[in-house]
């Protein structure tokens, strides 16, 4: 049982790589050539490599070039010289060789790369030495391989020791961790130490250059010659490797040979381009000038990580997508035109282009293409019927037999052949007015009639399993046509968008699992018998999208159908359990370059389709991997800070524990000035495969709100950034769909000197300068202003004082005046009383008087008596003492107290005295006294001497003046 399962695995693999090989020459790989214009350096091309990041690095003529997938770089030696060999250590350091000198690149502090030599490090003795053509590392040691000498040195950078072997080196190459050595004296030898051994039979390769050396199975080598072929190790010596090609490799001169991952051998030659051989030495792919490649000449080969194979030309440099299932079958295979259609028939190919039908035998690889006899022009379609090859052409439906085309009927513009179900024995033609009517016969198909009733052009053709026939058009929508019963002429009926169509345009029928569906322009389509409408298709709309626009469509024997609609290319892969696995993204590889005439998917058997294409044709082949997992990152190449005076660049590279590394440490966060606050990042993704689709996302954080659109910009630049920290984020997208993880780039814009914590100090104490001088300044002013203020208001007040003053004397004055004029009046009120009293005491003395001499002159008793008590009241009225005290008040009131304060200061004077005193202020006479008194004249002046004496004047004191100032 176990052999029985290993034996039908064998032989599986065995048919997958026979079929693998043979649809191998059904065209080119895919390849893009770079011109020494493109990479702007030398012509030549010594060795390519790549870092871990994905960069290509190439050693030029020129110096060393750098290919981020997208742009070039150039860096150059020391001394500018020739660029032979470049290697890259696990620590990323670049090292390189050239014309008399070698040494690594390293970035500076900066990130950019420069170059160190080591070969300064060489004594003086033996450091003129001309070019240096390999570096390798073996264990802890470097080896700098010349023509002269061999020099080690140390993973320290330090010179160890030169090897000088007796005879010049001619190649120099590494196998298994031991560096060979040929010499065309003596063979081919191994480092061992400080000397070279040769190796057992090394010697058969004396006088022959030994080109390259891989090892094979069973610690086998295959060793690789400039002119004398391939030979592989034996137990017994050498042999050749590949005998039937020998003779063809020794005229192509061998430079370069590879061993690929996929177990093939990759030889790149000096006169016919590159060859991939199998295992066995059969060649399987042959590329050389005008055939997949621009120049015959390969100096070095190189498998990058994503199984690109990258040729290095004596001028230029090519890439070769050897990892993809398509292949290109164009005009660089002798295929000229638009592809169209294309029929397999046991094992000839035909292909149909806008320029005529072309034929090849694919099991045979150095088979080349032939045009078949008058197809020349344009090729609508070809058909196997009864093993018969039909081609429906501009001029006609022909018959192909040995390389000819035979007319079959003068029917300009054959699109299709239709094979009747319901009608075995004949065959409808479809042409660019309706229809036609041939016949299978023993000598072949015969034509019978055009068919009547029906003059639509009629391309797209399928018989459903009742037998009616759907044609559809182009832009008029779907007819379901009957051929009458004598088969003259056929019946129709017209279906548009009241047949529950989305429009008339656009529309394709295609048979699927022996099923008809119809492809419209928003989605999949069947016709439904009971309703006799059309309704959507679910399993086709929920697997390709609702509104799917579907261009072309084909199913293979085993069930996978491939499709091409406006959006996408793809195929529904059956799997063993009946359902589908879909698959888009490798398909985008063929995005703007099939046929947008008349797309067309040719199925030529299980798993191998053939893409019509704007030139030829396009290969797929689905055994081979869909999924792309290639390595692929996102790296910052430069950072450039600009002002109006300068520009600084910040490369991408970083030193990171002896590494160098494209992630941004944080300790290498930059701070940028305000004036370099313009900045542009550059930013790529290394993956060569439809580099020109490669899309990026970038997120200015701190400044964005998040990612934007993907476009295809390896630039953003930024300006008028404020000061703060910020994180520049970029992503991309491969043209598989394929996203990388985002890198960062961090920086902090530092703020203008004017908004500086210094600047913000000096703000502080200036504004504190500024408020203390503007405080003072009020102050100074307000004092100023207060002291006028005060000034004014104290000569207002002086004014006011004097005017008030002035008020105050004339109120004064007034109040004088007034108080004289009330004095004036009490005097004349006290005046006028006492004339009142004085004339009342005269009047009543003058009475007194006459009664006396009444008295002395009555004799009557009574009446002297009654006179008596008249007498007697009137002295008593005399002496009475109230119109005097009426007459104190009014005098103290006029004289300002005359008589308390004189009361008061003399108080042994008699109430007469101080009467005496009060009439003698008012400047009265001694007779006017006496009367008030009412005593006599003498009396009064007796009394004024008696007031003299109690008031203590002296005789030369004037009593009256005295009374007066008191």
């Amino acid at each position: 049982m176990f052999k029985l399962l290993f034996s039908t695995i064998v032989f599986c693999l065995l048919s997958l790589s026979a079929s693998l090989a043979q649809y191998k020459t059904l065209g080119l790989p895919f390849s893009k050539y770079y011109s020494s214009q493109d990479y702007v350096g030398g012509i030549q091309n010594w060795k390519i490599t790549q870092s871990a990041e994905g960069l290509i690095y190439v050693a030029n003529n020129f110096g060393l070039l750098e290919f981020d997938g997208t742009n070039w770089e150039r860096y150059t030696l020391e001394k500018g010289t020739k660029c032979r060999f470049v290697y890259i250590n696990s620590q990323g350091r670049i090292y390189a060789a050239g014309q008399g000198d070698f040494g690594y690149f390293i970035p500076d502090e900066n990130g950019i790369l420069h170059f160190i030599s080591l070969a300064n490090k060489l004594p003086d003795s033996i450091r003129n030495f001309d070019e240096t053509w390999r570096i390798y590392q073996q264990n802890d040691q470097l080896v700098f391989c010349t023509f002269d000498d061999i020099f080690i040195f140390n993973q320290q950078d330090e010179f160890v020791r030169a090897i000088d072997p007796a005879y010049d080196p001619e190649s120099f190459h590494m196998v298994n961790h031991k560096i060979y050595i040929n010499q065309y004296e003596t063979g081919l030898s191994v480092l061992d130490s400080d000397s070279l051994k040769l190796i057992r039979n090394g010697d058969f390769f004396k006088n022959k250059t030994v080109t390259s050396i891989l090892p094979v199975a069973n610690e086998q080598l295959l060793i690789s010659t400039y002119n004398d072929g391939i030979f592989i190790s034996t137990s017994n010596g050498y042999k050749e490797w590949s005998p039937e090609n020998n003779d063809f490799l020794e005229k192509a001169a061998i430079n370069h040979a590879i061993r690929l991952n996929n177990g093939r051998i990759a030889i790149g030659t000096q006169n016919e381009g590159v060859l991939i051989l199998n295992t066995e030495g059969n060649i399987e792919l042959h590329l050389t000038n005008g055939k997949g490649i621009e120049n015959r000449t390969v100096l070095s080969l190189f498998e990058d990580i994503q199984g690109n194979l990258w040729l290095g030309h004596n001028n230029g440099i090519s890439m070769i997508e050897l990892n993809l299932p398509f292949t290109h079958a164009n005009e660089q295979i002798e295929l000229p035109g638009t592809g169209y259609d294309a029929l397999l028939k046991n094992d000839t190919l035909y292909y149909g282009t806008n320029n005529g039908l072309y034929f090849k035998n694919i099991k045979k690889r150095e088979a080349e293409l032939q045009l078949v006899e008058n197809s020349t022009g344009q090729v609508y379609s070809i058909e196997n019927i009864d093993g018969q090859i039909i081609m429906g052409h501009h001029n006609g439906a022909f018959a192909v037999s040995h390389g000819k085309a035979n007319l079959l009927a003068p029917i300009a513009g054959t699109w299709t052949f239709l094979e009747l179900r319901g009608q075995p024995n004949y065959v409808l033609q479809g042409n660019y007015k309706g229809l036609a009517l041939f016949e299978k016969t023993v000598k072949g198909l015969k034509f019978i009639r055009k068919l009547d009733g029906f003059q639509e052009s009629s391309r797209v053709m399928q018989e459903d399993q009742n037998g009616d026939i759907w044609m559809t058009h182009g832009y008029k929508g779907v007819y379901k046509i009957q051929l009458n019963k004598n088969l003259t002429g056929v019946e129709y009926k017209y279906y548009g968008t009241e047949s529950g169509l989305p429009s008339t345009v656009l529309i394709n029928v295609w048979r699927v699992n022996n099923r008809l569906i119809f492809t419209t322009e928003r989605g999949v389509y069947r016709y439904d018998k009971s309703t006799d409408r059309f309704i959507k298709d679910d399993f086709f709309n929920e697997m390709l999208g609702p509104d799917s626009q579907i261009m072309s469509l084909s199913e293979d024997p085993i069930g996978n159908v491939f499709y091409a609609s406006m959006k996408e290319i793809g195929v529904l892969e059956k799997q063993p359990n009946s359902t589908y696995e879909k698959h888009t993204d490798i398909f985008n590889r063929l995005d703007l370059l099939l046929n947008d005439d008349l797309q067309n998917l040719i199925t030529l058997e299980a798993n191998q389709v053939l893409f019509a294409a704007k030139e030829g044709f396009i290969h797929f082949n689905n055994q081979m991997p869909k999924t792309i997992n290639h390595n692929f990152s996102t790296i910052i190449n430069s950072v450039k800070l600009s002002s109006s005076e300068d520009t600084l660049t910040l490369g991408g590279r970083y030193i990171i524990d002896n590494t160098i590394k494209f992630e941004q440490p944080k300790v290498k966060i930059p701070k940028v000035s305000f004036n370099n606050n313009a900045i542009q990042f550059s930013f790529s993704a290394p993956f060569v495969e439809g580099q020109n689709d490669t899309k990026y996302q970038y997120w200015l954080e701190n400044a964005e709100p998040g990612y934007s659109e993907w476009s295809n910009r390896m630039l953003k630049e930024y300006s008028n950034l404020k000061e703060g920290k910020y994180t520049f984020h970029v992503k991309a997208k491969n043209i598989y769909n394929q996203l990388s993880e985002p890198v960062s780039f961090s920086f902090v814009i530092l703020p203008p000197w004017y908004r500086t914590p210094l600047a913000y100090s000096i703000y502080f104490i200036l504004l504190f300068g500024v408020l203390a001088t503007t405080f003072y300044a009020f102050e100074f002013r307000y004092k100023k202003k207060t002291e006028i203020l005060t000034e004014e208001k104290e000569k207002e007040l002086t004014r006011m004082d004097t005017e008030l003053k002035s008020s105050e004397q004339e109120i004064e004055r007034l109040k004088n005046e007034k108080l004289k004029a009330k004095i004036e009046l009490q005097n004349k009120e006290l005046a006028t009383s006492t004339m009142h009293l004085i004339n009342k005491n005269g009047f009543i003395s003058h009475v007194k008087t006459n009664l006396n001499t009444i008295i002395k002159r009555s004799k009557n008793q009574e009446v002297k008596h009654e006179i008596n008590k008249i007498i007697h009241n009137i002295d008593k009225n005399i002496a009475s003492d109230n119109d005097w005290e009426h007459f104190s008040i009014h005098f103290d009131q006029v004289h300002g107290d005359f008589i308390k304060r004189l009361k008061s200061n003399y108080t042994n004077l008699s109430p007469q005295e101080m009467k005496l005193s009060a009439y003698l202020r008012m400047n009265l006479s001694t007779k006017e006294i006496a009367h008030l008194l009412n005593i006599s004249v003498r009396g009064a002046e007796i009394a004024r001497y008696r007031l003299r004496k109690k008031l203590n004047l002296d005789r030369s004191e004037n009593l009256q003046e005295f009374i007066l100032k008191y």
